[in-house]
């Protein structure tokens, strides 16, 4: 009985886009006072990193910060993360980027909605930045695009038979490995270890803002300066004493992400 009336109570999801793990969460943050049947504006699709979701920081944040500027974002929950649909054991980056072409899809058809950026952090940035690439010839290739902190560190980690805490034989991978009390599948592991990171990433064109701590414990500064010197044209901004969850001077990140949307969408 209990637990009917408490699922009675669990307010249900209305999902607007869907992946292959399921049904997308997805938030729109719109300009005070903007109204889509009248008005127009750019969007910037926002990408949460591993284990993070649509409402940690720097997402919200970054959403609100842009708009007041008059830029409207939209951001979501990867499969398996925040209030998506799917199985953590059963992410990976082919699926997570799969759900970013497929909230792209849902933007590219609001008929408000003119220029559109990428903004992902962490693992978040790499989908970001992956999609982008593959995206370079396409109609729905997003304006400008921002990556902070990317975690391209992922594949060498997965090499290396390692994830956060969690050791694992690399060459023979478990069906999971248990990484703070998540399942991280196999199926992840060994695509991670393929993945051509920078050179699907470095296919794209457009303008590219790349934003760094320079006391990055989890992705170290130099992944972020090896795709500044993979882009043809970046720019890349080193944040000195900032760490990867980018919170010591959040402000003055938000700054530079925001500035760079403004000069390029509007």
């Amino acid at each position: 009985m209990i637990s009917k009336i408490f699922g009675f109570l669990r307010k249900k999801e209305n999902y607007l886009v869907y992946g292959e793990q399921g049904g997308i969460s997805t938030t729109m943050t719109l300009p005070e006072g903007f109204n889509p049947k009248t008005d127009h504006c750019p969007m910037v699709v926002l990408m949460h990193g591993f284990m993070s979701s649509k409402k940690m920081h720097p997402i919200p944040e970054l959403a609100a910060a842009l708009a007041r500027e008059g830029i409207a974002s939209i951001s979501f929950d990867f499969n398996a993360h925040g209030k998506s649909e799917g199985n953590f054991i059963d992410m990976t980056i082919a699926n997570e980027t799969a759900d970013a072409k497929a909230v792209l899809k849902y933007v590219k058809g609001l008929s408000f909605v003119t220029e559109i950026g990428f903004l992902g952090h962490s693992q978040g940035g790499v989908i970001a930045g992956m999609l982008a690439g593959q995206l370079e010839n396409d109609p729905m290739r997003p304006k400008c695009l921002a990556l902070l902190a990317p975690a391209a560190v992922l594949k060498d980690d997965a090499l290396a038979g390692q994830c956060m805490n969690a050791r694992y034989d690399a060459a023979n991978p478990p069906a999971y490995v248990n990484v703070m009390f998540h399942k991280l599948g196999r199926t992840f592991i060994l695509a991670a270890q393929k993945l051509d990171i920078y050179g699907v990433s470095c296919r794209y064109t457009g303008n590219v803002c790349l934003i760094h701590g320079s006391n990055d414990k989890i992705v170290p500064l130099s992944y972020g300066e090896r795709y500044d010197a993979t882009y043809q044209n970046s720019v890349l901004h080193v944040i000195e004493g900032e760490g990867h969850f980018m919170r010591k001077y959040k402000d003055e990140i938000i700054g530079i992400a925001v500035d760079f949307m403004k000069e390029n969408l509007l």
